[in-house]
């Protein structure tokens, strides 16, 4: 049995299939059409997950949506009529799409699929689809589950239990008190842009103190001991006008919202440990309710405030659950793998088995490309590579460069689905190294020099590392954990403020080591990733260290790239040293020089002036 999931229309449009109860693939929109968080119906994605088990629309037995929009249309409403006139503005400008697109959902599936497909359409609640997301690939037999975002349809989190082949939600929070909406709030005033500057404002936090933390606890957000909380809309505009936060909050923080681009301050980085505090505080006060109330040991996630890892490491750590499983899309594209799952499972009550293993398949679910197909583009554009047929001599060069200090882009097997890069669109390099860095953000990524870069360790050394459990795993980058003492260096100097903590080299693998001796930690296995696993061992056989720096094969608002083309492209338009596409190897100094419209034709298009 074939179910197509499908999400659309908010943000990061995708499309998942389930065959049987497994899931066999599954991507974003823009990693097809390059829009950055593309929220588009997901064609090319839905055209992708059929081609890539041979399906054809007439073939599929369910396709179905993420949430349920007439539901959502009702919030709307009510939400208009609640502050009428004021956000009469705002009802105008999204009206035209809900009545275009969004309350015609089965037409524009329809379409999509070519009117082939002849079966049922169905709709799952929003929470309903993130907790299916976190549970049914999960690898426990029970867990709790907890779901937290910005909004669905009016739920803002929720939390319940899985057990078997069931999942049941028994509380939630519900709209306009959102744990993620608060945080985008901030993320606003900081001059990032909403849902996408999240990470940002995550990665900016330890630079700054907390010192609002108890100003935001007192004036905007009741915070009660379970985790519930409510918050003062007398601060914010989101219900009624296009901006997230009004005049009150200016007046609260001490002016106006940052301009985005403008240098960023000392008040804008306390604000980000300010917000970033009490979101740990809340979903660390969650997490202890929902284990009280539901006595599990085991915990997933889901929801985009779900990819707060720094807030993830520490519910980890800090509360009595013994383990933690996080959907790694845990955002509204993992929404359509999850809605699948739930058709599949809880409507028509197939049996689910755990066998101590997670399902998402490394979530390496998008397409691959074959050395034929490779090689094909390559010798069309003219391009000098380098084929190897010997695996071994392969894994050796790409690790002697790596020593060498060169930035590799690191092309390999199947896309990932999800926000991260897992090491198969990745740009990967030493972590040793003092300077790789500022040269990785600045240089090859064109983006702000703060922004933390995350480690790829064998996870048969983890625990030498890091401060987690030996053979500890975290194959999906959702865990951020301090780096051990005995590998950092001496504490920063007073003298340094801000910015200037990137001065001071933090500990021996310096290039992926936040400035609170914090890394945001992915674990690397011989069965999730064989060639990158072998890379990694053949550089700890010559260089003693089992870490390098994994970010990913992307530039500043460009997608992760999808194809040969695309990571040609970047690789020729960023200051990158080498190219491996599967078993070629491309050295910058030997290809011919990109067309010169074509380099300012990308940099155009993703702002790289």
């Amino acid at each position: 049995m074939n179910i197509l999931g499908i999400s659309a229309f908010y943000h990061d449009s995708a499309a998942a299939i389930v065959r049987d109860g497994e899931i066999v693939a599954a991507a974003q929109e823009e990693r097809f059409t390059r829009i950055k968080h593309d929220s588009r119906f997901p064609s090319h994605a839905v055209d992708y997950c059929l081609q890539s088990v041979g399906l054809t629309p007439e073939k599929l037995d369910y396709v179905v949506f993420y949430e349920k929009p007439l539901l959502k249309f009702e919030r709307l409403l009510e939400t208009y009529l609640a502050t009428a006139p004021r956000g009469f503005g705002q009802f105008l400008a999204g009206l035209p799409v809900w009545l275009k697109q969004k309350l015609h959902l089965p037409r524009e599936m329809d379409k999509a699929l070519n009117h082939a497909y002849k079966g049922r359409y169905v709709f799952t609640e929003h929470h309903e689809s993130h907790a299916a997301s976190a549970f049914f690939p999960s690898p426990f037999e029970e867990a709790a589950i907890l779901t937290m975002d910005g909004v669905g349809e009016w739920a803002t989190a929720s939390f319940g239990v899985g057990r078997g082949n069931k999942v049941q939600l028994s509380h939630e929070l519900q709209f306009p008190h959102s744990l993620g909406l608060l945080y985008s709030a901030f993320t606003y005033f900081t001059g990032f842009k909403v849902n996408s500057g999240e990470y940002k404002l995550m990665g900016l936090a330890p630079y700054g103190e907390p010192i609002y933390r108890d100003l935001i606890l007192e004036k905007l957000i009741d915070l009660k001991p379970d985790g519930s909380f409510r918050m003062n809309m007398d601060y914010f505009g989101y219900c009624h006008t296009m901006y997230m936060t009004n005049r009150r909050f200016e007046r609260l923080f001490g002016g106006l919202p940052r301009k985005p681009e403008s240098p960023l301050t000392q008040r804008e980085m306390d604000i980000a440990a300010s917000i970033q505090a009490v979101t740990e505080e809340a979903m660390l006060r969650t997490a202890r309710h929902v284990h009280q109330v539901t006595g599990m040991k085991n915990l997933v996630l889901a929801g985009g405030v779900a990819l707060n890892c720094v807030a993830n490491g520490r519910i980890l750590r800090e509360t009595p659950f013994e383990n933690l499983w996080i959907q790694p899309a845990a955002g509204d594209a993992g929404g359509a793998l999850g809605a699948a799952l739930f058709v599949w499972h809880q409507l028509l009550d197939n049996p689910r088995k755990s066998d101590g293993r997670d399902r998402q398949r490394a979530s390496l679910l998008g397409p691959a490309y074959a050395d034929e197909q490779i090689r094909q583009f390559l010798t069309g554009r003219g391009a000098k590579y380098h084929a190897y047929s010997d695996e071994q001599a392969l894994i050796t060069t790409v690790a002697e460069l790596i020593d060498q200090g060169k930035v590799i882009g690191w092309f390999q097997g199947r896309m990932e689905f999800g926000p991260r890069a897992l090491g198969n669109r990745s740009i990967i390099g030493d972590a040793r190294s003092v300077e790789m860095q500022s040269t990785m953000n600045l240089k090859i990524k064109f983006r702000e020099s703060f922004r933390p870069f995350a480690p790829c360790v064998l996870r048969e050394d983890v625990a030498d590392y890091f401060e987690m459990r030996p053979h500890e795993d975290s194959p999906y980058m959702l865990l951020v954990a301090p780096v051990r003492a005995d590998k950092r260096l001496d504490s920063l100097p007073a003298s340094l403020q801000g910015l200037e903590k990137l001065k001071a080299k933090r500990s021996v693998i310096p290039a992926i080591t936040h400035v609170d001796y914090s890394a945001r930690v992915q674990t690397v296995d011989p069965e999730r990733h064989p060639r990158l696993h072998r890379l990694m061992t053949a550089f700890k056989q010559k260089t003693g260290c089992p870490v390098i720096i994994n970010t990913s094969f992307n530039i500043r608002g460009e997608p992760i790239v999808c194809s040969p083309e695309d990571a040609y492209r970047c690789f020729l338009a960023t200051n990158m040293d080498v190219l491996v596409l599967e078993n070629q190897i491309l050295y910058k100094h030997e290809q011919p020089q990109a067309k010169q419209h074509e380099v300012e034709e990308y940099k155009t298009r993703f702002s790289l002036d």
